[in-house]
């Protein structure tokens, strides 16, 4: 089980990420400039959002079912994907992140990150 101190610790772990409202929920973005999302919480804190390409979703989906699902509107269609916290745990959490970082982040600084 992944807590919301976990989920926020883990995110702001990433390079250049940082943690700005977004609507009513929270959103971790890469610190640049039109920073993108890379993960978003909702205040009820039951599941967190990442973004991914539709096969690395369906990959994810197929594979862990219990912990991830598409997002049920047109950015679940291109690749935002659900994470359950009730049934995450913290390597499946980062290796999610990770992915959704890569995405976020120019390619310049890809190789801030370590594994």
């Amino acid at each position: 089980m992944i807590t919301v101190e976990q989920l926020r610790a883990t995110a702001l772990s990433f390079p250049r990420s940082l943690e700005k409202p977004h609507f009513d929920w929270a959103s971790f973005r890469v610190d640049v400039p039109k920073g993108k999302i890379f993960c978003t919480l909702p205040p009820h804190h039951e599941f967190s959002n990442v973004f991914l390409t539709p096969e690395e979703q369906a990959m994810l989906v197929g594979a862990e079912p219990d912990i991830f699902f598409k997002v049920p509107n047109k950015w679940g269609d291109k690749g935002a994907t659900s994470i359950r916290l009730s049934a995450c745990d913290d390597l499946t959490l980062r290796s999610a992140l990770t992915l959704s970082w890569r995405h976020a982040a120019p390619p310049k600084y890809h190789d801030e990150l370590t594994l």
